[in-house]
């Protein structure tokens, strides 16, 4: 039977992590028409959660706000945060098969602007412009909560493995036109996005180049990292880099990082132009060490890099990520669970997390703790 409340975490402001209340009194939403009623059993915790709640999205320099490229916020409070919910259908909404019941599913966790497959021009999504995931209940496009059965997935695996992460590293290298072959630099390559970059450049052909730490190096070796470079030593970065790839330019950077490593990213692309064979190109979609790079445009228009902002993608790259999950071409990166009520915890230890860290940290209802957080609880934390 459905409950009429529920527990769930309110984000009602910007601000700290005081800003996140546990509620026990939450109504649980009912379906409406194309929609489907989820029973959370996990929800990956993204860095987005916490930039949204700090408002660190600004459109204008100065401003505390989050995105709000369609002209008005769609941030309003109380929200639930929680983007990649992973759950099982308890009911449907008009116009969805009730055989659907039961299943478990994986959301796409974009709110998408249009119909339109191929093109996401105004990102939003669940957890920012709609309810999500920190919840025990949550209300969801049916079309959008995809089926996933595969048996040795566990749930809180299978939402590491979840679109905000996922399909933001495949837009990067789509909107790149990376292709099989190229060399490919990865920043933050232990993160969420960076450990999706890795794996789907080997899905696609092409060579991933990883920018971490060294104690990180065999687990990222195994994903597929062609090589690791230490982040630590950037003034011989190009010098490691032309050693690594006998002496050929990268061909395509993934960008998680910005500030003052932009400039010598793009140093990895353009020492040698006789040996290229495409133009430069540098996805963006992260500034996790600076909101502000300084480049001389010259180097940008006379070396021709062509430069690609990527937020969210498309509902085709979705799709396409199911494919590969079910097909288990893709592995989760799962670094442990918290409780729900934990929340607090669980962002003190990500904003703070030591050099030990690498993939997703996962957030699970008390109600579903002991079969879905448990086996993945961090211990001594």
């Amino acid at each position: 039977m459905i409950p009429d409340t529920m527990k769930a975490m309110l984000l009602t402001g910007h601000g700290g992590i005081d800003k996140l209340e546990y509620r026990d009194d939450v109504a649980v939403p009912r379906p409406g028409l194309g929609e489907v009623l989820v029973q959370v059993t996990a929800t990956a915790k993204n860095n987005t959660d916490r930039k949204a709640r700090e408002g660190l999205y600004p459109t204008r320099k100065g401003e505390v706000a989050s995105f709000r490229m369609g002209g008005n916020p769609t941030l309003t409070f109380p929200r639930i945060q929680g983007a990649d919910i992973v759950g099982r259908i308890v009911a449907v909404g008009e116009g969805v098969d009730e055989r659907r019941i039961g299943e478990r599913g994986l959301l796409d966790f974009n709110i998408y602007a249009s119909a339109r497959r191929d093109i996401n021009l105004t990102p939003d999504y669940y957890g920012h412009g709609a309810d999500g995931g920190f919840a025990e209940y949550v209300a969801l496009p049916s079309d959008q909560f995809h089926h996933v059965d595969n048996s040795d997935l566990a749930d809180a695996e299978l939402a590491a493995m979840g679109m905000c992460s996922y399909q933001t590293a495949l837009h990067m290298l789509t909107s790149a036109c990376v292709t099989a072959g190229e060399r490919v630099l990865v920043s933050g390559a232990s993160g969420g996005v960076g450990t999706a970059l890795i794996q789907l450049c080997r899905i696609m052909g092409a060579i991933p180049y990883a920018l971490s730490k060294p104690e990180k190096a065999d687990v990222l070796l195994d994903l597929g990292a062609e090589a690791v470079l230490d982040r630590s030593d950037m003034d011989s970065f190009v010098e490691r880099i032309r050693a690594e790839t006998g002496d050929r330019p990268i061909d395509a950077v993934m960008d998680l990082v910005g500030g003052d490593m932009t400039d010598i990213f793009i140093d990895s692309m353009i020492f040698d132009m006789n040996a290229r064979e495409t133009y430069p190109r540098l996805s963006i979609a992260g500034a996790s060490g600076g909101n502000i790079s300084e480049i001389l445009w010259t180097r940008i228009y006379l070396y021709q890099v062509q430069i690609f902002g990527v937020s969210h993608g498309t509902r085709e790259e979705a799709e396409q990520l199911i494919e590969w999950i079910r097909e288990g071409q893709l592995r989760p990166v799962l670094h442990g669970a918290f409780r729900l009520s934990d929340l607090h915890r669980a962002e003190d230890y990500f904003v703070n997390r030591g050099s030990n860290y690498l993939g997703k940290i996962v957030i699970v209802p008390d109600s579903q703790w002991d079969e879905h957080g448990q086996p993945f609880a961090l211990e001594n934390v």
